[in-house]
Formats: structure tokens, C-alpha cells, sequence
């Protein structure tokens, strides 16, 4: 499983909506991030989010043991199953 956590706060909420989007992909809370999770790649498209990039860049709080991010510019944040 793939696990993205993104912590909670207006800026992000953008992030957590577009992730939603995904029918194989999931959102959550737990504590004060928003736990974005998939059975495989969690693709987030940063035009779609409409967040600007010093947002963008500094969303990441953490991913799950198992996971990695492969992609993280400007175009898109990929996380992958390790």
C-alpha cells in the first residue's frame, strides 16, 4: 500500500481534494494530516490543485514505510509502492 500524509491546513486541502478524485485512491485523517492512500501509484497533478509552487514544495510530511516518491516537481507528486 502506498501512503501519502499531508498535513491538514488550508493550503493543503487542495491536494487532498484533487487525490480524491482518484477512485482507487483514498483520504483520510489521522491526527493532524491528511493520510492519502492507494493499493498502488498515488498521482497528484499540481496544476489541478491550483497550489502555487512554494506550497507545492513544502506539502510533504511524510510517506508511509513501503513507499517513495518518485516524482516531486513542478508538474506532478508521484508516490510509489517501494
Amino acid at each position: 500500500m502506498t501512503v501519502l500524509y499531508v498535513l491538514d491546513v488550508p493550503e493543503n486541502t487542495p491536494l487532498a481534494k484533487v487525490a480524491a478524485q482518484d477512485p482507487t485512491v483514498t483520504v483520510d485523517r489521522i491526527g493532524p494530516y491528511f493520510a492519502i492512500a492507494a493499493d498502488g501509484p498515488i498521482v497528484i497533478d499540481r496544476r489541478a490543485t491550483g497550489c502555487r509552487h512554494a506550497v507545492w514544495y513544502s506539502s510533504v510530511a511524510g510517506v508511509e514505510r513501503g513507499s517513495r516518491i518518485t516524482q516531486h516537481d513542478k508538474d506532478a507528486l508521484r508516490v510509489e509502492p517501494a
